[in-house]
């Protein structure tokens, strides 16, 4: 992966106005593959106290955007994608994990799996998802 490249992701993710809302931050970038984290706080809880599904959502969508987009080498749309949630998200710490599994010339699929981490810094899955990432319409290549 060109410097270039993860340089453009991160500089894309810093641009997202919901993510810096959240507090979310790009922590690892690789040739098709990235990781989103995000502190656990009340406000992102629904009223059991646990992870609000619509965060997890927005943390395995973005992370296979940028996957996808990493693996295509440019900007890059989700198309669709799938999420399972396997089990409360309960923790001090979400994190998303995608990779890119197939890529052709115009999309790539992707899969991603959120974990929360424990205090006592175990990791312990609370959703999966898969996803079609696009290249973005008329957007060139890094």
């Amino acid at each position: 992966m060109t410097t270039d490249l993860a340089g453009f992701a991160y500089s894309i993710f810093q641009a997202q106005p919901f993510s810096k809302f959240l507090g979310a931050q790009l922590t690892s970038v690789g040739p098709d593959s990235a990781e989103i984290r995000l502190v656990n706080r009340p406000e992102i809880q629904q009223q059991h106290g646990f992870v609000h599904g619509g965060v997890l959502s927005y943390l395995a969508d973005n992370a296979l955007t940028f996957a996808g987009g990493l693996a295509l080498g440019g900007d890059a749309l989700t198309a669709e994608y799938k999420i399972n949630y396997v089990r409360p998200a309960v923790g001090d710490l979400v994190i998303a994990r995608a990779e890119a599994t197939a890529t052709t010339r115009r999309q790539a699929v992707c899969r991603c799996s959120v974990y929360v981490v424990s205090e006592q810094g175990e990791e312990h899955l609370v959703a999966v998802a898969q996803g079609t990432i696009v290249r973005a319409a008329g957007k060139q290549e890094v």
